[in-house]
């Protein structure tokens, strides 16, 4: 054999152990997944709706700030503050 067929070689080798190879837990694994999906069925039992919604910076900051004041989620400070926004209107 050619030297470039054994290197050709070594290569199939070490790619075929890497992807033989499991992913370490750092980088996530199946579990995560399903308690992705738990986390769903629970939002959806609990009538949660995902709504992305882009703010500016300094509000954002603002509510983490007034969230972690009043030991609350983020999620529910946002939900409180817009129904209450919404009654007024």
């Amino acid at each position: 054999m050619k030297k470039t067929d054994l290197e050709k070689n070594k290569a199939l080798k070490l790619a075929n152990s890497l992807k033989a190879a499991s992913i370490p837990a750092r980088f996530g694994n199946a579990s995560s997944v399903q308690d992705r999906r738990e986390q769903r069925r629970q939002d959806q039992a609990a009538g949660l709706v995902p709504y992305p919604v882009k703010l500016h910076k300094d509000t954002v900051a603002a509510l983490r700030e007034r969230a972690q004041k009043e030991g609350v989620a983020e999620n529910e400070l946002a939900n409180r503050l817009l129904a209450e926004a919404l009654k007024t209107l």
